[in-house]
């Protein structure tokens, strides 16, 4: 990579840092592209020569927020060898991750109306929905959940997941909702299970 590259890259980086840091604080209506420039010691065509304005750029942090969190949930998800443990614990900590108040301001409050219902529901499949897949495609292999054609399956467990998200994300006690909606969400899940008879 050249300098004039690595220096694209750079500016791309700060462009972006200092833009999730103002409309995780704010949210996006308060931040305006000045600010952003100012802060990251830039000029605005720096800006416009990485993004077309100031929703492209907004969409980058959510899809950033978005990749770090599944790549959390994995991380955190690694070492759960139980396809039915991994349902549930994978359930949770998304649940948790909605409570974080800064996340919750870009990728959950204000994404669905900067960027679109459409395209939310689009960007927050594109990242969560290989994540649900596989932990679906296991639990079938396990035989935990009946074998179906998982695609449909993931997106309405990810339909579930995204409506309780905006519940939490938008209740005046984060937390208090979270707890509340665990249950309903965890019994959706285990609705999906093979039980046997004697159970």
């Amino acid at each position: 990579m050249s300098t004039r590259d690595e220096r694209a890259d750079e500016t791309r980086r700060e462009l972006l840092r200092v833009a999730r840091e103002l409309f995780a604080d704010r949210g996006y209506a308060a931040v305006g592209t000045e600010e952003i420039v100012a802060r990251a010691g830039l000029t605005r065509g720096a800006l416009y020569h990485h993004f077309q304005g100031k929703r492209d750029l907004f969409r980058a942090v959510h899809e950033q927020l978005e990749e770090e969190l599944v790549a959390e949930i994995a991380s955190g998800l690694a070492g759960v060898a139980d396809p039915e443990v991994l349902l549930d614990a994978g359930v949770r900590a998304f649940l948790d991750s909605c409570t974080d108040p800064r996340l919750a301001r870009v990728t959950l409050v204000d994404a669905p109306t900067v960027l679109g219902w459409s395209q939310w529901r689009e960007i927050d499949e594109r990242h969560g929905l290989g994540l649900v897949t596989a932990a679906l495609s296991g639990a079938m292999d396990a035989g935990v959940i009946a074998r179906q054609d998982v695609r449909p399956l993931a997106h309405l467990v990810i339909g579930a997941l995204g409506e309780a998200a905006l519940l939490i994300a938008n209740a005046e006690d984060p937390a208090a909702m979270r707890r509340q909606v665990e249950p309903a969400v965890l019994a959706l899940v285990g609705g999906l299970r093979v039980h046997p008879p004697d159970r």
